[in-house]
């Protein structure tokens, strides 16, 4: 009966793993395909979809940032979307301390009015932000895109950074008093350097939200030397429909910033769903 129980346990077990090395590969299957298509001429691509390239071209990387001016599409992603991420990491960890921490009047009301901005849809605003960024003169500035990435993504990242603060005991923060220790104090000593790994998951979600947005650079861009990356491709697919490798490499430049912060970050965010485990 034993061994009967022990071969069921095993079998179990090796299709679970089955189950999670078929998804994973069904997960960065599509990635690695990008990488090796990028490489291949339009032949080979026809030829061989989802093969390895025959010859590998390296030139079609130089190609489509030189012909595509992925250069300053680049730069133009990289500011307005590192520009956002600050804002919000500010504006956001100071309202979540001050939401997680402390008892006021109306706090419930305030966060909830934080959780209904999730539920807008970002595509029902582009008209009135439109109308108001050209009422103000930001439009065709960086700042007519880091304004709204930092207005959408401040809902989420309050409420992830405020979950994550309500879990932190009060007797370290009353700790931090006795040893005199002011707010401004327990905020930058304390819990900041606590809650790394929400800040972590913030950085990640605000940052590939701003990074891959097309919608809000499309209606609010219209200079050339101020479209972001997601245009710059756009326009880049246009002029070149039918060489898939130029496009296609174009496309793996701009997937390698999201995987390098994803990458300087996959720590804390790991320590915090450890974190929330055990909590749990």
């Amino acid at each position: 009966m034993s061994s009967a129980m022990l071969g069921i346990r095993k079998g179990r077990s090796s299709i679970f793993w089955a189950l999670l090395i078929a998804y994973g590969i069904v997960t960065i299957y599509p990635f690695f395909w990008l990488i090796i298509s990028a490489f291949k001429t339009n032949e080979d691509f026809y030829n061989r979809p989802f093969g390895l390239p025959m010859n590998w071209q390296w030139e079609n990387f130089t190609r489509a940032w030189e012909s595509a001016k992925l250069g300053t599409a680049f730069m133009n992603s990289l500011i307005v979307s590192l520009g956002s991420l600050v804002v919000t990491l500010f504006i956001a960890a100071l309202a979540s301390f001050v939401l997680a921490r402390f008892e006021f009047r109306r706090k419930g009301m305030i966060m909830a009015f934080f959780v209904v901005g999730m539920l807008i849809p970002i595509h029902s605003t582009l008209v009135p932000l439109f109308i108001l960024l050209k009422q103000i003169k930001l439009l065709n500035t960086y700042w007519a895109l880091i304004l709204p990435y930092t207005a959408f993504a401040l809902p989420t990242a309050i409420f992830v950074l405020s979950a994550y603060l309500m879990s932190i005991p009060k007797d370290i923060e009353e700790a931090s008093f006795i040893d005199g220790t002011g707010v401004w104090g327990l905020f930058l000593k304390v819990i900041l350097p606590m809650s790394l790994p929400a800040l972590a998951t913030v950085t990640i979600l605000s940052f590939l939200h701003s990074w891959n947005d097309f919608s809000f650079a499309l209606v609010f861009i219209s200079k050339t030397s101020l479209k972001t990356l997601p245009l710059g491709i756009a326009n880049f697919a246009d002029g070149y429909q039918t060489d898939y490798g130029l496009t296609l490499a174009g496309m793996t430049i701009s997937v390698i910033p999201t995987v390098i912060m994803y990458l300087i970050f996959q720590e804390q965010v790991m320590k915090g769903m450890t974190a929330g485990a055990v909590k749990g």
